[in-house]
């Protein structure tokens, strides 16, 4: 029960502390608590499992007198809360949210900035341009141009769906619940049969489904927290990669990284070699387009001129 309540307060401290406003110490705001809260539950949940297996190896080894006369009424209580809990969950538990649709880039080409908004909900675009051109004669160019989304303004609107919060919060409901189907069929067999093995047995069992269970949320946590690319994007981004290098212009693209800021927010960088006489805006303008619709939120661009 200790482990079940600091599991529950780490997910709504991490709810909380994901809405927090960026700053300068954090530019990207506090978005990933909840990653951190999803590999903290996981790691709450697998030690619980854990000490319940361990407690039904050593009663399986040394049966105990169980008392089982209160044993089934009180489980079955414990399952009709837990299942009221996966109701509430259920059908409470999940938001929804208004977007705007509101993008704003900035790319730098040479000396030359363009700055565009596009409000993709209220179907209007507007774009200022201010530009200033310089040409030295040497054979290297660089740009950078990054797209983003966001609803404040900044960066610090951007937030995920929390969806590691809620799931790690589900999967201690659902223990609890394994837990009480638990006791119930032992206190079962016990009164009936007289089988005080069975305690123990379904101990383990329950130990074993919420190992088992706790995997996925275990895997992604760290995948984010490890700079993993995206599975997700796993297949779409080599279709990326060689549209972006058929563009005119475009002689090659190196050094790709995609990782996952937080639930389904992708951010990427990559540099670009292209000709001396190629239109540095358009391949950054079509870039973008190629990448956001694969699902990059934010996307940092390097353009490098090829020498003469």
């Amino acid at each position: 029960m200790f482990f079940d309540c600091t599991a529950l307060l780490a997910g709504l401290a991490a709810s909380v502390i994901s809405k927090w406003r960026s700053n300068d110490a954090f530019s990207y705001g506090y978005v990933r608590a909840e990653v951190l809260a999803g590999f903290v539950n996981g790691l709450f949940l697998i030690f619980t499992a854990f000490f319940i297996f361990s407690e039904g190896v050593e009663r399986a080894l040394e049966p105990p007198d169980v008392h089982h006369e209160r044993l089934l009424p009180v489980s079955i209580l414990g399952f009709i809360v837990n299942l009221i809990g996966i109701f509430v969950f259920q059908h409470g538990g999940h938001g929804h949210s208004h977007g705007s649709g509101h993008e704003h880039s900035h790319s730098l080409f040479n000396g030359g900035l363009s700055h565009g908004h596009s409000h993709r909900g209220h179907g209007h675009s507007h774009k200022h341009k201010h530009g200033h051109t310089h040409d030295h004669g040497h054979s290297h160019g660089l740009s950078h141009g990054q797209d983003y989304c966001h609803d404040d303004h900044c960066l610090e609107g951007m937030t995920g769906s929390s969806k590691q919060i809620l799931q790690g919060v589900f999967l201690h409901i659902v223990a609890d619940t394994l837990g009480s189907i638990g006791v119930i069929i032992s206190a079962i067999l016990m009164q009936n049969y007289g089988l005080m093995i069975a305690d123990p047995i379904c101990s383990m069992l329950i130990a074993l489904l919420i190992g088992v269970s706790i995997v996925p949320l275990l895997k992604e946590s760290i995948g984010i927290l490890m700079q993993r690319t995206p599975p997700s994007l796993e297949n779409a981004l080599p279709q990326c990669y060689q549209r972006v290098q058929q563009l005119q212009g475009v002689y090659s693209l190196h050094d790709p990284h995609f990782w996952t800021l937080c639930t389904d927010v992708y951010i990427g960088t990559l540099k670009l070699l292209v000709a001396p006489d190629a239109d540095g805006r358009w391949i950054l303008s079509q870039t973008h387009n190629i990448f956001t619709q694969a699902g990059v939120r934010q996307l940092y661009i390097q353009i490098d001129v090829a020498a003469m």
